[in-house]
């Protein structure tokens, strides 16, 4: 890693790490808070062996001017080989809250692993930890090959990839030591948002300064999806995590809003989280390697520019649909459950869009299991999204809100499109990036397809029937006009279906180990392609030009 910093670069290195030091030094000196006190010896500790590891290659010799003319793609492999490790984790700790629901005494009544402080190390660990990750690897991997340029600044790369887990380590402890916003995406201590925006801004800098060097004039539509996912998820966290801490040796902060604005902007967050950073993100993803894979140009570049330009208008509107019959003034509703409905159009443009690229390639579907991760995860994406706008007509809303319907429709979208496509690019890329001929196994990716999708299939279905079921029996009265079941009688009704979402997630999670010792065979024993040049496909040559 050190040896392909310049000498400028490794200067830098060290003061931006022993600014991280004294700032870790700070927090554990003056923290009045177990949190801060033990995320600034995290942080010092960290910073301390990053500086030894640096001034221990400070003076090997620089870089070779030829391999400055080479893509960078040292953050791009480190991110995967993160991507897999916060995936087992993420959902370990998914399956564990999955158990807990149907045996609640898993928690071994400790307070640490508590429902409340697993539940988020859950959800940050698969979405921000695992899913970040493979965005920010993936999109390094694409912005230079549809660029056709290297990575402008390469520590800064390396920043972005480091900063960003070490956020994800913030938050994660900092949930495990019982410290969040309260928000119902549980937010980390004000801190790591802080330096969440620090990591961002360098994040969104680097991709302009290689896309304005580009030698490719024209910009590929992945890179239009990546710009929006880095752009507007800024714009998001800032405005979400407002708050003002107690005081700088405390994690507690008190929100800028309160009462139905501050649901209105966790909501405005939430659903755009899920549009910019579990859509936009991975749409991008998908329009480079599913075309690239398959050795299919996209069936419509007209139709991804529109559907682009949809999806990033429409989205912003739909977040008030998750608040209908509150105090949310009605027109606001409406207009959430108007565009939510309207937003099907651009969206199922993008799924269709994938499925049509598959013309004339459906017998590599049948035969590569990497492939049909990103067909299945486009097919995912359709029936999401149409559950998604069906979900948001008040009528419907009004049985399914606050059930487990809603979890299994995050679940269809997380597990069937986010991470199928997540584990299809990753399996496409490792050969591309460790320069491998193919994957060590192919039946582990058989192997590991299967027990994702057959995992979703149960954990979907499981929390479809019981979240219809959970409706029904809170809206059922007796002729004189009381419940008919009590909230124990439901609670006692959903057992069997939760037994079956932990056996689903548990299958998932299998899969990705399975994944994990699969890449890790191919880095060390997978044969290398015969030429050089074999080790990665000509993607430009998949990739077209504006219509």
């Amino acid at each position: 890693m050190i040896a392909e910093l310049t000498r400028g670069e490794r200067q830098a290195a060290l003061i931006i790490l022993c600014v991280l030091a004294f700032t870790g030094l700070l927090m554990a000196g003056f923290g009045r808070e177990s949190a801060l006190d033990f995320h600034g010896a995290l942080v010092l500790a960290l910073s301390v062996a990053g500086l030894f590891a640096v001034i221990r290659g400070y003076y090997a010799p620089p870089p070779d001017p030829a391999r400055l003319r080479e893509y960078f793609d040292a953050p791009g492999r480190a991110g995967i080989l993160l991507a897999m490790g916060w995936a087992v984790i993420g959902m370990f700790f998914g399956v564990w809250v999955a158990a807990l629901l149907a045996w609640p005494d898993l928690n071994f009544d400790s307070e640490f692993t508590s429902f409340g402080r697993i539940r988020p190390i859950h959800t940050t660990g698969v979405i921000f930890g695992f899913g970040g990750n493979a965005l920010i690897a993936t999109s390094f991997y694409v912005m230079q090959r549809t660029s056709r340029a290297r990575i402008r600044d390469q520590l800064g790369a390396w920043f972005v990839l480091l900063g960003y887990n070490l956020f994800c380590l913030l938050a994660v402890t900092g949930y495990a030591l019982g410290v969040t916003q309260s928000k119902e995406y549980a937010e980390p201590e004000w801190y790591a948002d802080l330096w969440l925006v620090v990591v961002w801004v360098v994040y969104f800098a680097i991709y302009l300064r290689t896309l304005a060097h580009r030698k490719e004039p024209h910009i590929y539509v992945a890179n239009w999806y990546y710009l929006a996912f880095i752009l507007v998820v800024a714009m998001l966290h800032i405005v979400n995590n407002l708050a003002f801490p107690i005081s700088l040796g405390s994690d507690k902060s008190y929100s800028l809003f309160a009462g139905v604005q501050d649901a209105l902007t966790e909501w405005w967050y939430g659903h755009n989280a899920v549009a910019f950073f579990l859509t936009s993100g991975f749409l991008g993803m998908m329009y480079y390697f599913l075309p690239v894979r398959a050795g299919r140009p996209i069936y419509s570049y007209r139709m991804s520019i529109i559907s682009f330009w949809g999806i990033t208008f429409m989205y912003m509107w739909v977040g008030s649909h998750h608040l209908h019959y509150t105090a949310l003034p009605q027109w606001v509703q409406t207009l959430g459950m108007t565009f939510s409905i309207v937003l099907l159009v651009p969206s199922w443009g993008s799924a269709a869009n994938a499925l049509l690229t598959l013309n004339g390639a459906w017998h590599k579907v049948r035969d590569d299991a990497t492939l049909r991760f990103m067909m299945v995860s486009a097919v995912f994406y359709g029936l999401t999204t149409f559950e998604g706008s069906f979900l948001a007509i008040r009528s419907v809303n009004s049985l399914s809100h606050y059930t487990d319907w809603t979890v299994g429709h995050v679940h269809a979208g997380a597990l069937g499109w986010v991470a199928m496509i997540s584990f299809g690019a990753i399996y496409a890329s490792v050969p591309w990036l460790w320069k491998r001929e193919r994957m060590y196994s192919t039946r582990l990716v058989e192997a590991h397809f299967w027990l994702a999708l057959g995992g979703t299939v149960v954990y979907v279905v499981a929390m479809w029937n019981s979240g219809i079921i959970q409706g029904l029996m809170w809206r059922t009265y007796t002729e004189s006009g009381t419940l008919a079941y009590s909230f124990v009688d439901s609670v006692a009704a959903m057992h069997p279906y939760y037994i079956a979402r932990a056996f689903g997630g548990l299958l998932f999670l299998t899969g990705a180990v399975i994944g994990c010792v699969n890449i890790a065979l191919t880095i060390r024993h997978a044969p290398a392609p015969a030429a050089a040049a074999d080790a990665e496909p000509p993607a430009a040559g998949q990739l077209q030009p504006a219509e």
